[in-house]
């Protein structure tokens, strides 16, 4: 089933111990082309603190309310590391994420989420961390050192879906419109398509069974604000709502 994002926006996150907040944005991986983390804001209960919420947690959502059931508590959020989601979001800041929550890394292996969790797999999951995910300030900085050299010249792969709203689309022979909106895969997170908005509305999509989207072939995405484009893909085609 696909979700727009922008229909997404709003919607509740519910804890197995209450409301966490409700979502206001989302990163997604502009090389692989899926949603990462759902961005939420927690409202008074976290002083309007916004927290970074796994697809992995994600139960089966409750559609008709707008509700996204995760299988994690309100304390694991609390204490969740703080991860200023204004700012670009670093793989060190991911690692500390998964690390805490007990996720596996969804990068170095093949498939949309790695070797291991997927979304929809934790319903009942019994093995995250009930306490903040720490180590001596010794190993801390010895890892924040490692971490910082193996990654210096890294290109943060993580985008805010709201930021690539009015992005122009353009064809090997002129404007084609702008970016309006994500279809999202609401059992993978994987965005499948792009919402164009012309005189009248296109889906810019991939080829049927590709696990990612792409451009219509030869169409591009503008690189504004080092905006990576994903790759063309042989079959890929526009259609006309």
């Amino acid at each position: 089933m696909l979700r727009s994002t922008n229909d997404l926006e709003g919607y509740a996150i519910r804890a197995t111990d209450g409301v966490i907040g409700k979502v206001k944005d989302f990163y997604f991986d502009d090389e692989a082309w899926v949603i990462r983390y759902l961005v939420v804001d927690t409202g008074t209960w976290l002083s309007s603190r916004s927290v970074l919420i796994s697809p992995i947690s994600i139960c089966t959502p409750d559609w008709a309310d707008k509700v996204l059931p995760v299988s994690i508590t309100k304390e694991q959020v609390k204490n969740s590391p703080d991860i200023d989601t204004d700012k670009p979001v670093s793989r060190q800041h991911e690692r500390r994420y998964l690390g805490y929550y007990g996720y596996s890394y969804y990068w170095g292996d093949s498939g949309l989420w790695g070797g291991a969790a997927y979304p929809g797999m934790m319903t009942g999951y019994g093995t995250f961390l009930d306490k903040p995910y720490t180590e001596s300030p010794e190993a801390e900085e010895a890892y924040a050192r490692a971490d910082q050299a193996q990654h210096q010249n890294d290109d943060p792969r993580l985008r805010s879906c709201k930021t690539i709203i009015g992005y122009h689309i353009e064809a090997t022979d002129g404007d084609i419109g702008h970016v309006q909106g994500l279809l999202v895969d609401a059992e993978t997170w994987a965005i499948r398509y792009m919402i164009a908005d012309t005189s009248h509305q296109l889906l810019v999509a991939g080829s049927p069974g590709t696990d990612r989207p792409s451009m219509d072939q030869g169409c591009q995405l503008a690189r504004r604000h080092g905006f990576g484009q994903p790759d063309p893909t042989s079959g890929s085609r526009c259609s006309a709502l």
